[in-house]
C-alpha cells in the first residue's frame, strides 16, 4: 500500500537527515518530539501526494520560525537525502514523483525565507 510506502520513506529519510553532519543539527533543535514529527510528514506527504487533506499545517510558518538555523544551501543536502531515499523505497516511477514534489517545495521554501526585493527596488515585468 502507497501509505505504508510513504511511511517508511519518511521514517527512513529523516534517519539519515538526523545523522547527517550538516543538516542534522538544525533537525534536532527544531524537533522535540520525533515519533509526532514522523507522524506529521507522513502525513503531510500523504496529502500532498494522494490528496488525502491529512495534514493539517503550514510548512513556511515551521520553517520561518527556524529561519536562522537554516541556510538556502541546506535544501540542496535536503533533497540529496530525498532523491536517495526515494530511490530506496519506491519504484522508479513513484520516486520521480516524490523528487519533482520535493523540489518544488524545496524552491517555494527557500524563496519564502530568503528571497526579498531590497526597498525601492522595483522588479523587471516582462
Amino acid at each position: 500500500m502507497i501509505e505504508d510506502k510513504i511511511a517508511d520513506m519518511v521514517e527512513r529519510f529523516y534517519a539519515k537527515v538526523r545523522r547527517d553532519d550538516y543538516v542534522g543539527g538544525v533537525f534536532e533543535s527544531a524537533v522535540i518530539d520525533w515519533p509526532d514529527h514522523l507522524d506529521r510528514l507522513t502525513d503531510f506527504w500523504s496529502s500532498v501526494m494522494l490528496g488525502t487533506g491529512r495534514y493539517k499545517g503550514n510548512p513556511m510558518a515551521v520553517h520561518h520560525r527556524h529561519r536562522d538555523l537554516i541556510r538556502p544551501d541546506m535544501f540542496d543536502r535536503w533533497l540529496a537525502l530525498w532523491r536517495e531515499t526515494a530511490a530506496e523505497t519506491m519504484p522508479p516511477a513513484e520516486a520521480a514523483a516524490f523528487v519533482e514534489k520535493a523540489e518544488r517545495i524545496a524552491e517555494s521554501l527557500k524563496l519564502g525565507l530568503f528571497f526579498r526585493i531590497e526597498d525601492g527596488a522595483r522588479p523587471a515585468l516582462g
